[in-house]
């Protein structure tokens, strides 16, 4: 084996029956009051044709969360740090997800910290997604 697929993070979808369990042991109550509505709120700002609907929830082997949209659509995205251009619905939840738990990260407490960790695991995995680069571009 090489070194790099010795650190390959992957990915596993969250059964639907699992949801609530996952997203508490993770987050706890903070991701229904806090984490969640954050992120649909900088989807609904990054993507003017997003429209809310079903996301699908992965849990990541280094012990990361993300979620996405659950279409096949791909969206145009306009990112607070001048980015234009355009994500697929999976790359498009990763930098939802990697712009809310950075800003998450800066408040005060121990939610701050799990999303500290939460960031640096999604952008592990992140860095081997085929959308890379655009997901650097739109977050960096």
């Amino acid at each position: 084996m090489t070194q790099t697929s010795l650190n390959l993070v992957t990915r596993e979808l969250v059964p639907e029956d699992q949801r609530m369990a996952i997203t508490d042991k993770l987050f706890g109550i903070y991701f229904p009051l806090k984490l969640e509505p954050i992120i649909y709120g900088i989807t609904d700002r990054m993507a003017e044709q997003y429209s809310g609907g079903y996301w699908q929830m992965h849990t990541l082997s280094n012990g990361g969360f993300y979620m996405a949209p659950s279409t096949e659509d791909t969206f145009n995205v306009c990112c607070d740090n001048q980015y234009l251009g355009s994500l697929s619905a999976d790359a498009l939840g990763i930098t939802a997800c990697l712009y809310a738990y950075s800003h998450l990260s800066f408040t005060d407490g121990r939610f701050a910290r799990v999303c500290a960790c939460h960031y640096h695991r999604l952008r592990e995995y992140m860095l081997d997604h085929p959308e890379a680069v655009a997901i650097l571009g739109a977050t960096n």
